[in-house]
């Protein structure tokens, strides 16, 4: 019997998009593979699938199928007419050098700049500006800064439109705030000052200021103070180090709380009720807000626990090249940053800044075979962010979300390992120290 195929159309960050055939029994893992494939790259690490749902991304459980995000529409749909998904980076980075794949840090960049581009974050003005011209940089490369020999603003404009146009670099506030002539004769000086500097370090050095910028690499989720409450004015962010949370006010967002994974004592949800705890020593009421469904709440969950085990398993790591991105900064170990770089793709390979997003357990991936529940079932999880391992308030084989997360053993890695690092680290710093004396 020949099974009927679905037709998934993958909007990526960059504005492309890619095409996909699969069986209409698929799941998430086989939409990625195909992506894989047709982006020639072995790993996303730093991204997710995830589709629209309720005006908001949810990223994919991989192991599910894909009809359960889809509904009744997947079976009764046009094989002509395509479902859609989206790439999303569903963890970000302090630094682009732990993405390994060339391809896959352009994606990164390409979401940051719409990122960028949707910014609320107005008390950071200054920061807009060097981002421009880190992504000019990054783009086009040196540019030479010669003097104008028309005086009229009409034909500087001219010039500089061919060269930038400023809705592809700032958010909207700010040029109506400073105007585009302004952006467009301020941002070419602050573009020649990176001259000498590569793109692909204008690259990275884009991502690192993202990092300082307020609603940058956060993923949102809304959510409401009262059940009853008619609109979503709470905004649940994810990030790396944490949780934010803002409040919508007229459509101005006002940070209430930014919690560091080490300030949250544990995260719960139970249907459509999410709690968070603070750890005592910050003396806050439990914070209770409700999400628009469970089936929201469980992708929410998910998501948060994947970060929180990723900002674990990675901290070795992430100290490992703020050392290396010390030493290029002094300039006085050069040849060991380089030489560095290959030993980093190794750690990366074999640690799970790459495992966490693609490869799940194998208890994970019987535990979703065998689950036949209905995502709305109301359910009840507990996250205690204070210990490696999650804790579980219902049995992990009713749900196959819940099993995945379970793992075989503790999250992260031991601390002999970090202490290898460290002592490894040492080593070649010391050894190219005396190879440079060596040189003098």
């Amino acid at each position: 019997m020949r099974t009927t195929q679905k037709r998934v159309c993958i909007f990526l960050p960059d504005e492309q998009n890619l095409d996909c055939a699969v069986r209409a029994t698929a799941r998430g893992r086989e939409v990625l593979n195909l992506v894989l494939r047709q982006l020639g790259v072995s790993d996303l690490q730093v991204f997710g699938l995830a589709v629209l749902r309720d005006n908001e991304y949810l990223f994919l459980d991989l192991e599910g199928k894909l009809s359960k995000y889809f509904g009744n529409l997947w079976n009764r749909g046009s094989v002509m007419v395509p479902f859609i998904l989206f790439l999303r980076v569903q963890h970000y980075v302090e630094s682009g050098r732990l993405i390994l794949s060339s391809k896959v840090q352009q994606l990164y960049v390409a979401e940051l700049r719409r990122k960028v581009l949707r910014s609320e974050s107005r008390h950071q003005e200054v920061l807009f500006f060097q981002l421009a011209a880190s992504a000019l940089q990054a783009e086009v490369g040196d540019v030479e800064h010669r003097a104008e020999e028309e005086d009229d603003v009409e034909g500087k404009e001219k010039r500089h439109r061919q060269y930038f146009l400023p809705e592809d670099y700032f958010p909207p506030w700010l040029i109506k705030r400073r105007g585009r002539d302004f952006l467009l004769q301020h941002g070419p000086a602050l573009h020649v000052e990176l001259r000498g500097v590569t793109r692909s370090q204008a690259a990275l050095q884009f991502i690192k200021e993202v990092s300082n910028l307020q609603d940058g690499p956060v993923t949102f989720y809304r959510m409401k103070q009262e059940k009853k409450e008619p609109r979503r004015s709470i905004l649940l962010g994810v990030t790396l180090k944490g949780v934010h949370i803002y409040q919508d006010l007229e459509g101005k967002l006002c940070l209430l709380y930014d919690f560091s994974w080490t300030d949250i004592d544990r995260l719960t949800f139970q249907g459509s009720r999410f709690e968070i705890t603070a750890v005592g020593s910050l003396c806050l009421p439990k914070l209770v807000y409700y999400t628009p469904s469970a089936f929201h709440s469980k992708h929410v969950m998910r998501h948060l626990s994947d970060s929180h085990r990723l900002h674990i398993s990675t901290r070795g790591v992430v100290s490992y090249v703020q050392q290396l991105d010390d030493m290029q900064a002094s300039h006085s170990y050069r040849e060991a940053y380089v030489c560095d770089t290959t030993r980093l793709a190794h750690r990366l390979k074999s640690n799970s800044l790459t495992s966490s997003t693609s490869d799940r357990s194998a208890a994970a991936e019987n535990a979703a075979a065998r689950s036949k529940h209905e995502e709305d079932e109301v359910t009840e999880f507990e996250l205690c962010v204070d210990e490696p391992v999650e804790s579980f308030v219902d049995n992990p084989d009713e749900l196959a979300w819940l099993a995945e997360l379970s793992g075989d053993g503790p999250v992260g890695f031991p601390s002999s390992y970090w202490a290898a690092v460290a002592v490894e680290m040492k080593q070649v710093v010391q050894a190219r120290g005396d190879e440079e004396v060596s040189v003098d």
